[in-house]
């Protein structure tokens, strides 16, 4: 027996937190994800879903793209734009709908802010510049698409044009027809980044000078306005390595002091890093205002289901949340690791080396061979028999971070060269999520001492949810089955178990001592719960499928999508579609 939490007494308890991510990185450019999101959102609440991160909302570059190439930040979908006002995702109205809808089903809308760089100028600027190379720095004048005049929406909203002076850099030059990098002669990297290939301030596009007083005000205008154009519950904040750390706390600083409920938003930021050391120092500095996804763990979650870490009782070694747990954010997957994505390895793709080669200053010009030893190729993506068994550990830990769950672990994936369903067919993740909104409370016992591949936990249950019922875990990674001696409470003394799961056959009687013996199958998950317990029928039952997509098919679900939906909020009944 490793460790048991302090018990949380008889005071009523809130509701366990869950993220869902509410897209992929294949999400169909149908324009429709704004009304498939709502009309999953019932069911996403039902489920204990209590926070959607959704994709990136606002007008980018393609009207096709996923919305990280950021055009203007002031369109949510109702400017024309190469011929079209809507985003990949939908419209304003649309998303005002969706944000509605959320808010009355109690899940709060977590809305992906792209501050570091923009993407799709309107027209090109002369500039002299440095092109950045380790072979010498060389001054050139280039054409660079620095100038966004925003003719679609004029001055609505906000009066800036950005131009030259509002970038550091850029990745090419039109006057050429080369791609590379280039600093703008007068200015310079941000110093406060990520040091990672000496400095990592440049990520691609038109590199956001932050430290512009024009920008500053512009983004802090832009994140009020934001606040009133759609119900938020917080943000996800893209690419934060790569800007300046004292501009995005004085950003922080800001929505706290200038937006109504502003201290109540859940911000967390996306710094792609295994090293918990460097993120928890990164927490501090925000004064502990922000989250940060949980990239170690994640780290150990591909080592173990490759077999490369053979110890399943190191699995949160290092992690964020064993260190920072009410400031990290558990995952296992998310768009960025899927298939043929940009952090399928990290922290670098391999055929981004030559690219990366040329952000390095002259002065610290290690050759290639030098970037690569430096670099730690480590792919993440999950084997999908581990999938089930990493979920169990983020989501029915006690004060373990927030867990976020990926939309292909719900719904499937349309990944063009493999489209599959969801894992396990949508039964087992599912379920573990109904799990931790029903049962995962109370004291925890962690039971990861005797067995390198055989791990367990309990939570004694409380008395304002569910009745009291509790739960038990075991996660086995061996090839033989396995199981633990473990007790969950005396007060559970004469019930009956099984496995909610239904990976493990049998039951379990709860003896004197709140013992019991708990198994699971080889290289799987079980979490085991009382027969009679509260919400245990719903669980038994649940095969999640409300129509998200077919993956197998590659159909969109049968939804009349554009059909108006019949919870529409009664102020926008009669505002006209875009």
């Amino acid at each position: 027996m490793e460790r048991e939490s302090a018990s949380l007494g008889g005071e009523p308890v809130s509701l366990n937190q869950t993220i869902f991510q509410g897209f992929e990185w294949y999400i169909p450019a149908d324009h429709q994800h704004w009304i498939r999101l709502s009309q999953a959102m019932p069911s996403l609440a039902s489920l204990g879903i209590t926070s959607i991160w959704i994709p990136p909302a606002t007008k980018a570059m393609r009207s096709t793209s996923e919305g990280y190439d950021a055009y203007d930040l002031y369109d949510l979908g109702e400017f024309e734009r190469h011929g079209t006002k809507r985003t990949k995702y939908g419209d304003k109205r649309e998303l005002v709908q969706l944000s509605e809808i959320a808010n009355r089903h109690g899940v709060s809308i977590l809305f992906d802010a792209i501050l570091n760089h923009k993407m799709g100028a309107d027209n090109t600027e002369s500039v002299r510049a440095v092109k950045v190379d380790p072979e010498g720095m060389v001054l050139f004048m280039i054409k660079a698409w620095t100038k966004y005049d925003f003719p679609g929406r004029g001055e609505k909203y906000s009066s800036m044009k950005w131009n030259k002076d509002h970038f550091t850099g850029v990745d090419y030059d039109q006057k050429s027809k080369r791609n590379g990098v280039w600093r703008f002669q007068g200015k310079d990297w941000a110093h406060d980044v990520d040091e990672e290939l000496t400095n990592y301030d440049f990520l691609l596009g038109q590199d956001i000078d932050h430290s512009h007083h024009e920008v500053r005000e512009d983004l802090f205008n832009w994140v009020e306005w934001l606040s009133s154009q759609l119900r938020l519950g917080g943000l996800r904040l893209d690419a934060i390595k790569h800007f300046s750390a004292s501009f995005l706390r004085d950003f922080v600083r800001h929505i706290d002091q200038n937006i109504d409920a502003g201290t109540d938003w859940f911000i967390v930021g996306e710094y792609w890093r295994a090293d918990s050391k460097v993120l928890s120092a990164y927490i501090e500095y925000m004064n502990h205002r922000m989250s940060l996804f949980d990239v170690p763990l994640l780290t150990n979650f591909y080592n173990i289901s490759k077999g490369i870490l053979t110890d399943a009782r190191r699995v949160f070694d290092g992690s964020l949340a064993a260190v920072k747990p009410k400031n990290a954010v558990t995952f296992v997957v998310n768009h960025d690791t899927q298939a043929g994505q940009s952090l399928e390895v990290f922290p670098i793709l391999v055929s981004s080396l030559f690219f990366l080669r040329l952000l390095l200053p002259c002065t610290s010009s290690p050759d290639f061979l030098s970037l690569i030893s430096y670099t730690d190729f480590r792919k993440t993506i999950i084997e999908p028999w581990f999938l089930p068994l990493a979920y169990s550990l983020i989501l029915l830990r006690e004060n373990f971070g927030i867990p976020c769950v990926f939309w292909a672990d719900l719904y499937g994936t349309l990944e063009p060269t493999l489209p599959q369903p969801p894992p396990s067919n949508g039964i087992i993740i599912p379920r573990l999520i109904l799990a931790r909104k029903l049962w995962a409370y109370g004291t925890e016992t962690l039971y990861f001492e005797d067995s390198p591949t055989c791990a367990g936990l309990t939570r004694a249950g409380h008395p304002s949810r569910s009745a009291g019922a509790g739960l038990a875990v075991v996660m086995n990674t061996g090839w033989t089955s396995s199981g633990k001696h473990m007790c969950v409470g005396k007060v559970h003394a004469g019930e009956t178990w099984s496995d909610v799961l239904g990976q493990t056959w049998g039951e379990v009687i709860i003896d004197t001592d709140g013992m019991g013996y708990f198994r699971a199958c080889p290289r799987s998950v079980s979490v085991w719960v009382h027969d009679a317990a509260e919400g245990r029928d719903e669980a038994d039952s649940l095969v999640f499928d409300d129509g998200g997509y077919s993956a197998v098919q590659g159909a969109m679900d049968k939804i009349k999508l554009r059909e108006p939906l019949n919870t529409m909020p009664a102020w926008l009944q009669s505002t006209t579609e875009a």
